[in-house]
């Protein structure tokens, strides 16, 4: 299985537990010049922008651990820019999904609300 497909799962696996959350999936994969995040979702009171990190067992680096303060820059960015184009009055939060995987079997998956958030970033435009 490749890295891609491994994400994919990991994102359907992410997208499943919020819809059984009460979510509703807004957008997968939303790209700009230099981010991406994979999945936003509301539930009527945040959107929350989600980070999906996809591990097979034992991997050196946890899911929540490979999301980086670079990594939560650009994807910062990229929400500030999904929000520009897309107004809306719910609070935004920043949430990852952990999903471990072995094969396409998912074997766990581990979710953080509220991981970070822009007071967390030095940043000029925050």
């Amino acid at each position: 299985m490749t890295t891609r497909e491994q994400g994919v799962l990991g994102e359907q696996a992410a997208a499943a537990y919020l819809e059984g959350r009460g979510y509703r999936i807004l957008r997968r994969n939303y790209c700009i010049r230099g981010g991406e995040i994979d999945i936003i979702a509301e539930n009527g009171i945040y959107i929350a922008f989600v980070e999906v990190k996809a591990r097979r067992p034992g991997s050196m680096v946890g899911g929540f651990e490979a999301v980086t303060p670079a990594k939560q820059q650009r994807l910062l960015r990229t929400a500030e820019a999904y929000l520009y184009h897309y107004p809306c009055e719910l609070q935004p939060r920043f949430d990852i999904a952990a999903v471990t995987l072995r094969g396409s079997q998912v074997l766990a998956l581990d979710y953080l609300e509220n991981a970070f958030d822009a007071s967390d970033q030095s940043t000029d435009s925050f």
